[in-house]
């Protein structure tokens, strides 16, 4: 084999273990961050796929949980709607998922106002600070809006919502809570990081 050819099987293999190295570093930093979180699985799973492109930015991961909490949210938005296209609903069921679609939306309001302001985060430390406070604010108001997506189905004990849609419902929403809780939990995480 020619020197130069072996320079060259070389440098590729040198390139290769730097390339592994980087990848290795950017999931770890996912995995660090996702430790911080109420459901560390749900956050590793959905955001290493992106370890990549998030590196190591505190904003980058903050942008992509938020993302991936909004694409949650419209799919599970979708998914309630879709019962009210069942037959045989009582009125009450109706407007019960009716007020869970628009708690829903409400919520996805909230997690794209948060994007949009962590897009346009100021340099000012204060400032900064002032809108990492915002943000937070309207993260937990979007899992509060979710979570209270179920409140009416028990009424003092009584069923108000047949078993089979009342779980339905929930596990349309159980992943967006997760998430979205996960990226409240990322948003603290990285502000405190970025403090230390």
């Amino acid at each position: 084999m020619s020197y130069q050819v072996l320079t060259i099987l070389l440098t590729l293999l040198f390139i290769s273990k730097l390339h592994t190295a980087s990848a290795t570093t950017d999931r770890t930093y996912v995995k660090i961050a996702c430790n911080s979180t109420t459901y560390p699985k749900i956050c590793y799973n959905s955001l290493s796929p992106y370890a990549s492109k998030i590196k190591r930015s505190p904003q980058k991961l903050n942008k992509t949980a938020l993302s991936i909490t909004i694409k949650a949210a419209h799919k599970a938005s979708s998914q309630v709607l879709k019962l009210l296209k069942v037959k045989k609903l009582t009125r009450f069921e109706a407007a019960l998922i009716k007020d869970c679609v628009t708690n829903i939306k409400d919520s996805i309001d909230g997690l794209k106002q948060s994007l949009h302001a962590i897009d346009h985060l100021s340099s000012s430390d204060k400032e900064s600070d002032d809108q990492m406070d915002d943000i937070k604010t309207w993260v937990s108001a979007a899992l509060t809006n979710e979570n209270t997506c179920t409140d009416g189905f028990d009424d003092e004990g009584k069923k108000v919502i047949s078993v089979t849609m009342k779980n339905e419902i929930k596990n349309s929403i159980l992943k967006v809570v997760g998430l979205t809780s996960n990226a409240l939990s990322l948003i603290d995480w990285t502000t405190i990081s970025s403090t230390s």
